[in-house]
């Protein structure tokens, strides 16, 4: 069978039309021998991609297709690939290049080279080509960014935790979170529920944290030992200085009290942040952390490594992404990005029906 020359994809021209979708032919980076050609299925849909095409996040190049949790079939690997095989289900993220030889890839910590490529976006240093994402039918990826699939685990629950699994894993795993520790998950989004089934995972106390009881019933389905309403009065006060860890998912910092926050946590525990909202931040005063003497910091996607070791724990524990499927189209698309823009979700969209739309 002939390999494509060219992908297709649903791309947006700009910010001002970011809901209209073209279905475009657009020319991949040349195939190199490190590459996999993966036949995509399926793809979740992020809130990165919404900041992205809608301006949120800055200027980007345009035309572009987003998409950055992708399930799929590698269908050609190149001479020197070692890792997947081709006919192989496997899955890519958000991340698609690194030097692989600096001091950070050296150490299982290669999502914070300097030299970091997104899966979109991203333009190839060597020909300018800008990296193009999952709303389409082809990928092409090293293979140092292309994920094995356990057999177990269905292709719409695997995708969403390729970035929104991943981003909440790493933090966790290494920061403790274990038997014996108290887990908060702040926001209960595509990030905070597959913060909540993988901490829960892991043999953690979890407790969801979110600003109303709209999620509680959903976040106590999901295996949630407890829940916190930020909207209550005092809500903190009976947890003061009693967590190990807190993941914070939120993509909003609007009348985000941080104070109340970091009161939970325990001396020199952490607060981990992963959204990136779109708004000016918050404003941190060292006093703030005087009184337990807390870390504040962040985290970005994770390692090869730990892509293997979640997606292996989500198979072995039987971890479900709590997921709506989408068939993929120009109409759809628009939908489905509105919706996710006004937080219309529960609590990951994923798009399939790949093959009506690009052919076998």
């Amino acid at each position: 069978m002939p390999y494509p020359e060219t992908f297709t994809g649903f791309q947006v021209n700009g910010p001002e039309t970011w809901t209209e979708f073209h279905k475009n032919e657009f020319q991949p980076k040349p195939f190199g021998d490190y590459d996999v050609d993966i036949k995509i299925e399926a793809c979740g849909v992020c809130g990165s991609d919404v900041h992205t095409i809608s301006g949120g996040w800055g200027e980007q190049h345009f035309p572009l297709a987003v998409g950055h949790e992708i399930i799929g079939t590698a269908i050609r690997v190149g001479s020197k690939v070692s890792l997947i095989k081709e006919g192989q289900r496997v899955g890519v993220g958000a991340q698609s290049y690194s030097c692989l030889d600096c001091r950070q890839c050296k150490n299982d910590n290669e999502t914070y080279c300097q030299k970091q490529l997104d899966t979109y976006g991203a333009k190839w240093p060597d020909t300018g080509i800008v990296s193009q994402g999952g709303y389409s039918s082809h990928v092409r990826t090293h293979e140092h960014w292309v994920f094995p699939i356990p057999d177990a685990l269905p292709s719409t629950v695997a995708a969403p935790m390729l970035c929104a699994g991943l981003t909440a894993y790493s933090p966790l795993v290494r920061n403790g979170c274990g038997p014996g520790k108290k887990v908060g998950i702040v926001g209960l989004g595509g990030i905070g529920h597959l913060g909540l089934l993988f901490a829960k995972a892991l043999g953690a106390e979890v407790w969801a944290i979110s600003r109303t009881h709209s999620k509680e019933a959903d976040a106590k389905a999901m295996g949630a030992d407890g829940f916190l309403a930020t909207s209550d009065r005092d809500w903190n006060v009976p947890h003061k200085m009693t967590f190990d860890l807190i993941i914070n998912t939120a993509n909003s910092f609007e009348g985000f009290d941080l104070d109340a926050y970091l009161s939970l946590l325990d001396i020199h525990a952490k607060w981990v942040s992963v959204g990136l909202p779109e708004d000016d931040g918050i404003k941190v005063r060292n006093q703030t952390f005087l009184t337990n003497g807390c870390f504040f910091g962040s985290s970005h996607l994770g390692s090869r490594k730990e892509v293997l070791t979640m997606l292996q724990l989500a198979a072995d524990k039987g971890i479900k992404t709590w997921v709506q499927e989408v068939q993929i189209s120009k109409e759809n698309l628009a939908e489905t990005l509105t919706k996710l823009h006004n937080n219309d979700v529960r609590y990951r969209y994923c798009l399939t029906g790949y093959e009506e739309q690009f052919g076998a």
